[in-house]
């Protein structure tokens, strides 16, 4: 397999999540860990059924501590440089999930600083309008507003800049630059911008003037920041936050993970029903290279980019998704016929999104949070 490179700014070749796991030191998710959330929530969600999140860290605290009868809160986000896209969905989606189980609160933060920072060519304004445009689409999956707390960095930051500084103050250069693999050309805000993605980490407890434990639904490749955030949060007597992983959601061409700054990779939350159907049609498929083959000797699902899509969240019926697996393999469903159904499937998914989405600009004042 060719090497790979995983950053929470970039990704790079064919992501093998054993060897990433073990890389970044976090735990899987087993079987024990999944019948203990069972216990509380009487299901398992389809991202834990099938695998989407994989791991975590201290998972297994968060409920010892709740079970005992702490609660604890969610804390995840964004870096507005672009619309949402259906790989962002897939952490929020989960944490909508735990908000409704286990009744509790969800910081969401906006990163339009680290974006203007870390983007060559995008401005502040614009990485604060794609702000807005991002938190309509967290307000469209249906969060409890009285229990969802949304922030733009720079709007919110005489809140967070005196809490970034006081974990400023206990992190020093040589571990960003170890973690992050900064070197002389990289600008100071980068460096110090991981302060200010630490801060909601304990915002609440500061809020509240006493502990409350904080679980992070997060892509794998931003754990990096929450290592330093573990690290650094003791020493200012806050618990480490805990996190639950989860892994890249595909992109529509061959290997790597959906992505913002590849358009052709990606289908938006706003995208109109005539781009969904062309991107998915033109996605990178398992069929064979002629109907006489492929009918002969079935598709590979596996590497099927409409077929993942299904698996992930778009047909959430277990035996009407292996009936689909197992009549590609065998060749009796033609690709065409695969990307049909994706298609379908994604087109209803953001017909319904794009309503709700329009609805969430009536009543974005309940979940913004404002100095």
């Amino acid at each position: 397999m060719q090497k790979f490179k995983v950053t929470p700014w970039n990704v790079e070749g064919d992501v093998d999540y054993n060897k990433l796991i073990k890389e970044f030191g976090v735990s899987k998710i087993d079987k024990n860990l999944l019948d203990r959330i069972k216990k509380h929530t009487g299901n398992i969600h389809l991202f834990l059924k099938r695998g989407v999140f994989i791991a975590h860290r201290d998972l297994d605290v968060v409920l010892d501590k709740y079970e005992k009868g702490e609660k604890f809160f969610l804390y995840t986000g964004r870096g507005p440089s672009g619309h949402t896209h259906l790989g962002h969905l897939i952490p929020w989606i989960f944490a909508k999930w735990i908000q409704d189980n286990f009744k509790v609160d969800l910081y969401f933060q906006l990163t339009d600083d680290e974006k203007f920072l870390f983007k060559e060519n995008l401005t502040l304004k614009q990485a604060n309008d794609f702000a807005y445009e991002n938190a309509l689409d967290v307000i469209a999956l249906g969060f409890d507003p009285k229990k969802t707390f949304i922030f733009t960095n720079t709007q919110y930051a005489k809140t967070l800049y005196s809490l970034a500084l006081e974990v400023a103050k206990k992190l020093n250069f040589s571990t960003t630059r170890a973690v992050f693999g900064f070197d002389n050309q990289t600008n100071v805000g980068q460096i110090f911008y991981t302060c200010m993605q630490t801060v909601p980490c304990f915002l609440p407890s500061v809020i509240c003037r006493k502990n409350i434990y904080c679980l992070i639904p997060h892509g794998i490749d931003q754990d990096p920041h929450f290592r330093i955030s573990r690290d650094v949060l003791p020493k200012l007597n806050y618990y480490k936050p805990a996190s639950i992983q989860n892994i890249f959601f595909p992109g529509l061409l061959k290997g790597g993970k959906m992505s913002a700054s590849n358009k052709n990779s990606a289908i938006y939350t706003t995208d109109k029903p005539d781009e969904i159907e062309s991107k998915i049609k033109n996605a990178f498929s398992g069929g064979k290279e002629t109907l006489k083959e492929h009918k002969l000797y079935g598709g590979n699902p596996d590497i099927d980019i409409a077929y993942q899509y299904l698996k992930f969240f778009f047909e959430p019926d277990d035996k009407k998704l292996q009936k689909i697996y197992n009549n590609y393999k065998s060749g009796k469903i033609l690709t065409t016929e695969l990307k049909q159904i994706c298609i379908e499937k994604v087109k209803a998914f953001l017909f319904e999104h794009q309503k709700k989405r329009q609805e969430a600009k009536k009543k974005i004042n309940e979940f913004i949070l404002n100095d």
